[in-house]
C-alpha cells in the first residue's frame, strides 16, 4: 500500500493532536501507513518538540519567530529543518516530499498556506474554515486551475461530502442541511446572555475544541462560517443551505433531494472520524472511535435556530449573499471580537454587534485577488478596534 506523506499545519491544536492520534492508529499493523514529513504550530514549542521527537519529520514550522528560535535550540541534536513566520508555514504547506497537507491552523493566518499547498498541487485536507470563508472564490479557482482536490475535515462538511458521494446528478439535489449543537446557551433569550463570562461560554456541552471555535459555537458564528464554507466548497447558494439545532451531535449533517428524500451521515461526536476519512479517502479503515449505539441515545432532537438571539448566524447569511468580500470582513471582525471577549474587554453580545458593523462597513465587491481579501480583513479588524 502506498504511504501517505503528510504535512500537518496546526499540529499542537485540538485538531492537530487528534490527527496525530489517528496517525498512530493507522500506522498499527497492516493498516494505512502515514509518514509525517512536516509539523507546524503557532508558538507551543514544548508540545511541538514532543511531537517532533516522536514522529521525526523532516521540517518543523513555527509561526512565532521567537518561538522558532527557541525550538531550533531545543532540537539542535536532531536533523530537522526549522522554518518560521508566515513564509515558513507556506514552505511547510508546499514541502516537496509531502503529498497531502492537513491545514488545521486556526484563523485567517491559514489562508496563505492553503494557497501555497494548492499551488504546489498537494491534496488538501481542510480544517481551517476561515480559508474558504474569507477567500472562497480565489481558493476554489486556484483548486480548479491546479486540479487539486479539497477534502473537508470539519465534521459537518465531511458529512455532506460523504452524503454527496452517491449524488450522480447535481440537478437532483435540493438543499444541504448543516446540524449545530446549539452551544452552551441553547434555549436562552438575549437578556440571559448579557452577562455571560468567557468561562461560561467555553463550557461546550458536546465537543472538546480550542477556545476560539468554542466561543464561535456559543455565538453560533461557527455555524455561520460553516454555511459560507459549504457554499464555496460544494458550489451551492447559501439560500439552499439550512441549519438545524441537533443537541446530541450524532447526525453530523444531511442532504435533501428534490424528491424530498433525505440522506444523513451519523456517528459518535468525535472529530477523529472526519480527520481519518480525509486522510484515507476514498478508502475506510478501522478507527479509534467508538461504535455508534443508537439505543444508547434513545432520542435525537432537532430545533430551528433562534436568529433573533444568536445574530451571528443571520449576519453570516447576509454577508455571503451580499458580496464576496463581506464574508472576509465578518471573519476578520469576529476573530478580533472573540479575542477581546476572551480577554474580558467586551461583552458576549458585543461580538455580534461588532461583526455586524464591520460587514456593513465593507463594500459589496468581488474578491479579485488575495490582496483584496487581506485588505478587507485588515479593514474589518481596524473597525472593531476603533469601535471599542
Amino acid at each position: 500500500m502506498e504511504i501517505k506523506k503528510l504535512s500537518l499545519l496546526g499540529s499542537t491544536g485540538s485538531i492537530g493532536k487528534q490527527t496525530l492520534n489517528v496517525v498512530r492508529n493507522l500506522n498499527c499493523g497492516d493498516n494505512f501507513p502515514v509518514e509525517i514529513k512536516v509539523l507546524a504550530a503557532a508558538s507551543n514549542v514544548a508540545e511541538l518538540e514532543k511531537q517532533i521527537r516522536e514522529f521525526k519529520p523532516q521540517a518543523a514550522a513555527v509561526f512565532d519567530e521567537n518561538a522558532a528560535k527557541s525550538l531550533k535550540e531545543n532540537i539542535r541534536d536532531l536533523n530537522v529543518k526549522v522554518l518560521s513566520g508566515i513564509d515558513g508555514l507556506c514552505e511547510a504547506a508546499a514541502w516537496d516530499s509531502a503529498d497531502t497537507v492537513l491545514n488545521s491552523v486556526v484563523g485567517m493566518v491559514g489562508l496563505r498556506p492553503t494557497l501555497a499547498a494548492i499551488e504546489a498541487k498537494k491534496t488538501l485536507a481542510l480544517a481551517n474554515k476561515e480559508t474558504l470563508v474569507a477567500g472562497g472564490s480565489i481558493v476554489m479557482r486556484a483548486a480548479r486551475e491546479n486540479n487539486v482536490k479539497i477534502l473537508p475535515v470539519d465534521s459537518e462538511h465531511s458529512a455532506i461530502f460523504q452524503c454527496l458521494e452517491g449524488c450522480h446528478d447535481k440537478k437532483s439535489l435540493k438543499k444541504l442541511i448543516l446540524t449545530a449543537s446549539g452551544g452552551p446557551f441553547f434555549g436562552k433569550n438575549i437578556n440571559e446572555l448579557r452577562d455571560i463570562t468567557p468561562k461560561e461560554a467555553l463550557n461546550h456541552p458536546t465537543w472538546a475544541m480550542g477556545s476560539k471555535i468554542t466561543i464561535d459555537s456559543a455565538t453560533m458564528m461557527n455555524k455561520g462560517l460553516e454555511v459560507i464554507e459549504a457554499s464555496w466548497l460544494f458550489d451551492i447558494p447559501a439560500g439552499d443551505i439550512d441549519v438545524v439545532i441537533h443537541r446530541e451531535s450524532v447526525v453530523h449533517s444531511l442532504i435533501e433531494y428534490r424528491d424530498n428524500s433525505v440522506i444523513a451521515q451519523l456517528g459518535v461526536p468525535d472529530m477523529r472520524i472526519p480527520i481519518q476519512y480525509a486522510m484515507t479517502y476514498p478508502e475506510r479503515f478501522v478507527s479509534p472511535v467508538d461504535e455508534l449505539n443508537l439505543a444508547k441515545y434513545a432520542n435525537l432532537s432537532f430545533f430551528e435556530p433562534d436568529l433573533g438571539t444568536f445574530k451571528c448566524l443571520k449576519i453570516a447569511y447576509e454577508a455571503i449573499n451580499a458580496g464576496e468580500l463581506k464574508p472576509a470582513a465578518a471573519n476578520g471582525a469576529n476573530e478580533v471580537a472573540v479575542d477581546l471577549f476572551l480577554n474580558e474587554k467586551i461583552s458576549f453580545l458585543d461580538i455580534a454587534e461588532l461583526v455586524q458593523g464591520a460587514v456593513e462597513n465593507q463594500s459589496a465587491t468581488a474578491a479579485k485577488s488575495l490582496s483584496d481579501v487581506l485588505d478587507a480583513d485588515k479593514k474589518a479588524r481596524e473597525f472593531v478596534l476603533a469601535a471599542i
